[in-house]
């Protein structure tokens, strides 16, 4: 329909095409297209005429409120044509033309009713006509009631229910009841009856009318008159309840009078309305700058034709302009200003422009002094007799020319050079590193003197003076003095030689004789300190220095006889670190040691002395406490640990959030030996992991079936890849408008033997964990690419395929080169692809994040953010992202029509997304209810159970069809 429409000349032609009777008219009733039927049938040309014109006279009334209430939608009733001095019975069918038809309207389609002649079926028509008018009134949504002098004659349910009655209850009454006062009644009927007297149709936008209970509602009212030249004939009222759309009218108004920018709106560059903050901000009174051109606002003309043409470009397609610009007040100063401007109507940028603007001035004369400034801190380093650096990560952002000179190098030299560089040796550095770090850390500012070296290879002594920017980060950006003191050491050297002559002169005899004893003492001393150390790296972690594994089982011993002895319970608890793997692998080694350092003090301060923490390699640990009386103490000792790991672990400018999973078995009751406990709090550990991390739970027998279950799926899931026991599932990403597939997203399920399919909770996180998803995720890119051109060869329209990042994939270094080669290989055109990466994997890693993320898009692949709204979004970098796509998070689209507060974040994320220009899929759409709402917020894509399931790729061509 859409397509026939599309233009009037194509509705012209498309009632050309019909059988039946039928027309086309504007929004006043004015037919202009009638194809021949009709005509045929009233025997006269149409075009120009009413449409209630071709009704018999007591036809008319109806036909005329029926048309205007089918340009709001489809509409049908029953009536009498005039066609040559007979009543012709007809059934009337009216929809509204689609706005792609350039015009406002409905087309008519007339079919005669059956069973009836023109002349002797006029009065069962009639009565038919009648019980159809009656049922209209019955389900009309408007009010509608009849009244004589005074008097309700006849009203139907919805007018009784506007007001608070039943209908039976109106009927008789006087109208005057429902106005506010009798002078406001009397008022109002003196200029309905001048109206309806002239047999005109009365209207009135407003007017307000009291309900049953006492409260006030608004009405648009229209009246005609049953008989104009009688008024005891009567009067049919229609009214409408406009008590909310004019609630938001004032909610309209009040932003725009309460708004802190200017806003104004333009048509063909002229002024048609602005808020305060506008007159304000261009010091004009109120509503005196409309009519104006908006010439008034710029300095010259050629100003104005420049931002016109560069503006109007853009909204012509539909797009929201924004540009910085100066421009004048009334009294001609000038002021920098932001301008942001939309079309009204994207597709008829005539109809107008909206504009937002702000008053930039201040913040520009800022920045130009800020600018000063900065030249003139650059003139005192020029000329600074000290060299001046400023450090970030290792490399040296800018320096004074001092400096070059100090080391040797042409002007330009040092910048961006890693101060790596500097030192004679990476020994020199890494010392020098540590110590500033340690003071850094302290707050302290570093000052020391090291050994240097210029370009040429020399070295000299200089000394170093440095502190952070900012002490609250105290591992960014540091300013550094240096200061050549060679000629300083060099003296002082000398001095200390010369006194250094002397002393040895005296002491070599007594060294002589001292000699021997102290090589003897040296000997004893370095033999025991070696035993010593030998027993401590047997019985000992060699990182944190906490007990090892032989050990713990040494201490589980005695522990386990000082408890039957003392007749009190002994508490094993095993602790895991939640996802520290992903932090050690993503991080480096150094980073986690670190953090398993940390979190080996932190155990230690937490427990008692005579408890006992030990490590037992990688991120497991195991903490002893003897002496346990009741289930109650180790809770205690378990939430200590919990909080003690909340803090974040700081290294290197990073935050280390960390968390430990912790089950915890008592001796005698859950075992008598070390390996039992060891097995059972193993198990009770995992169990904690299950229930959802960064918790504690006590060993039950349940938790070794539980054990048992998650290894035999872990050990079976290592070989599924190669067993290719991995299939692709797809569900469509449909278009809210006309449910048009427009893409597919990827899932992954494996189909394990003699168990079915595993659901993709019990698996993935492991594949997580364990790192096989980078593999398994390389296959599913490909197995996606495969697919997709498996489709186009069997000639189906492609749609693009969306596929998951993990974010352990994702900094994965070697992603981008395998889809790079997966892209060579299927010959999948890049357009074809999408990622999907979740909200908070996008903000882990800023800068590393934006280079994978443009080298991917570079490659022509789209690329979505997954699950928005649940992480953490910084909008600094989300701006800078090459993301084109938003999925809003099931999680609000759930409770959408039952929830005010959703709503509001969906309206703000369809906001956000329109001012970044980016596409936006409501995922989890599963009622009619939802997916109106999202339409209503401009919602254009959405997926869910209730367009379709995930299915295999053997259901996918069906649904692409019947797309």
């Amino acid at each position: 329909m859409d397509r026939v429409t599309s233009k009037p000349a194509m509705v012209a032609e498309a009632l050309a095409l019909l059988a039946a009777p039928a027309c086309a008219c504007d929004a006043q009733g004015m037919i202009w297209a009638a194809n021949e039927a009709l005509e045929r049938l009233l025997g006269a040309a149409l075009e120009g005429r009413r449409l209630p014109v071709l009704f018999c006279e007591r036809s008319r009334p109806q036909a005329g409120h029926e048309a205007g209430l089918a340009l709001g939608g489809e509409r049908r009733w029953s009536g009498l044509l005039a066609a040559g001095g007979l009543e012709v019975p007809v059934e009337v069918r009216a929809r509204p033309l689609p706005a792609a038809a350039g015009i406002a309207g409905a087309t008519f389609v007339f079919c005669e009713l059956p069973g009836a002649t023109h002349a002797a079926g006029a009065e069962g028509a009639l009565r038919s006509v009648q019980l159809e008018q009656a049922m209209v009134l019955e389900h009309a949504p408007v009010g509608i009631v009849v009244t004589l002098p005074h008097l309700v004659k006849s009203c139907n349910p919805r007018m009784a229910r506007m007001l608070g009655y039943e209908p039976a209850e109106l009927v008789g009454r006087d109208p005057a009841a429902f106005f506010v006062s009798r002078p406001q009644y009397e008022g109002f009927m003196e200029q309905a009856i001048r109206v309806l007297t002239a047999g005109e149709l009365f209207e009135r936008d407003e007017i307000q009318l009291r309900r049953r209970d006492g409260s006030l509602i608004w009405c648009r009212i229209r009246a005609r008159a049953v008989d104009m030249t009688s008024r005891e004939a009567g009067t049919i009222w229609i009214l409408e309840d406009v008590s909310e759309a004019r609630q938001a009218l004032r909610e309209v108004q009040a932003i725009m009078i309460n708004a802190s920018i200017g806003i104004f709106f333009t048509r063909s560059r002229v002024i048609t309305r602005a808020n305060s903050s506008f007159d304000r901000m261009f010091g004009y009174a109120e509503g005196e700058a409309i009519g104006s051109l908006t010439r008034i606002l710029y300095a010259d003309d050629q100003a104005f034709d420049y931002l016109g043409a560069e503006a109007y470009a853009v909204l012509g397609q539909g797009k929201p302009f924004q540009a910085e610009s100066t421009m004048v007040r009334k009294d001609g100063t000038p002021m920098w200003v932001r301008l942001i401007g939309y079309a009204i109507n994207s597709e008829d940028p005539a109809q107008g422009t909206i504009w937002m603007i702000e008053d930039r001035t201040r913040q520009k004369c800022d920045e130009e002094s800020l600018r000063n400034a900065v030249l003139e801190n650059q003139a005192i380093l020029d000329n600074a007799v000290l060299g001046i650096a400023v450090v970030e990560d290792g490399r040296t952002l800018r320096c004074n020319r001092k400096m070059e000179e100090l080391f040797g190098c042409p002007a330009g030299a040092i910048d961006g050079a890693s101060v790596r560089e500097l030192y004679p040796d990476t020994a020199s550095w890494e010392d020098a590193r540590r110590q500033t770090q340690a003071d850094f850390a302290s707050g302290r500012v570093h000052m020391a003197e090291y050994h240097l070296m210029r370009r040429d290879g020399t070295r000299f002594w200089a000394r170093l003076s440095g502190r952070p920017f900012d002490m609250a980060q105290r591992g960014g950006r540091s300013v550094w003095l240096i200061d050549d003191v060679t000629a300083q050491h060099e003296a002082a050297d000398a001095l200390r030689r010369a006194r250094d002559e002397l002393e040895v002169r005296v002491q070599e005899r007594t060294a002589e004789l001292a000699g021997a004893n102290r090589l003897l003492q040296a000997e004893i001393v370095e033999r025991r300190q070696a035993e010593a150390r030998v027993h401590h790296m047997a019985y000992h972690d060699a990182l944190t220095g906490l007990p090892n594994r032989a050990l713990l089982s040494e201490r589980l011993d005695r522990a386990m006889l000082a408890a039957r002895r003392d007749g009190r319970k002994l508490a094993v608890m095993f602790i895991d670190l939640d996802r520290f793997k992903t932090i050690n692998d993503s991080l480096g080694h150094l980073t986690g040691d670190h953090l398993l350092k940390e979190v080996a003090n932190r155990l230690c301060r937490v427990v008692r002395a005579v408890d006992t923490v030990a490590r037992l390699g990688g991120d497991e640990f195991v903490v002893l406490v003897p002496g346990v009386r009741t289930l109650d103490e180790c809770a205690l000792v378990g939430d200590k640990i919990i909080g003690a790991l909340a803090e974040p672990v700081r290294f290197e400018g990073r935050s280390l959030h960390i968390s430990p999973s912790i089950g915890i078995c008592l001796c005698p009751d859950d075992g008598e030996d070390v390996e039992t406990l060891m097995r059972k709090a193993d198990a009770a550990m995992y169990h904690a992991k299950a229930s959802g991390r960064n918790n504690y739970q006590f060993f039950a027998e349940r938790m070794n079936v539980a054990a048992a279950r998650h290894f035999e799926l872990e050990t079976s899931l290592r070989g599924a890849l190669e067993r290719e026991e991995f299939t692709l599932f797809y569900q469509p990403i449909v278009a809210t408008r006309d449910g048009k597939v427009e893409g597919m997203e990827v899932l992954l399920r494996w189909r394990r033997p003699d168990h079915g399919l595993v659901a993709p909770d019990d698996f993935i996180p492991m594949l997580e964990e364990n790192g096989l998803i980078v593999p398994v995720g390389e296959w599913v890119i490909r197995a996606a690419c495969e697919q997709a051109i498996a489709w186009r060869k069997a000639g189906l329209a492609p749609v693009p395929l969306a596929v998951n990042l993990s974010a352990r994939q994702f900094m994965h270094r070697g992603l981008v080169e395998a889809i790079r080669r997966t892209l060579e290989e299927t010959g999948i055109e890049p357009a074809m692809l999408e990622f999907e990466i979740t909200e908070t994997a996008l903000m882990q890693h800023g800068r590393q994040t934006l280079e994978t993320l443009e080298q991917i898009s570079a490659m022509g692949i789209r690329l979505s953010i997954d699950d928005f709204g649940t992480g953490y979004s910084s909008l600094a970098y989300l701006k800078r992202f090459p993301v084109h796509k938003i999925k809003i998070d099931r999680a609000f689209i759930r409770d959408l029509a039952g929830s005010g507060e959703d709503r509001a974040i969906v309206a703000a994320i369809m906001a956000l997304a329109g001012s970044l220009q980016l596409s936006v899929v409501a995922e989890g759409v599963e009622t009619e209810a939802q997916l109106a709402l999202l339409r209503e917020h401009g919602c254009d894509l959405a997926q869910g159970y209730l367009f379709a399931r995930p299915a295999d790729a053997a259901a996918m061509p069906r649904l692409l069809n019947r797309s």
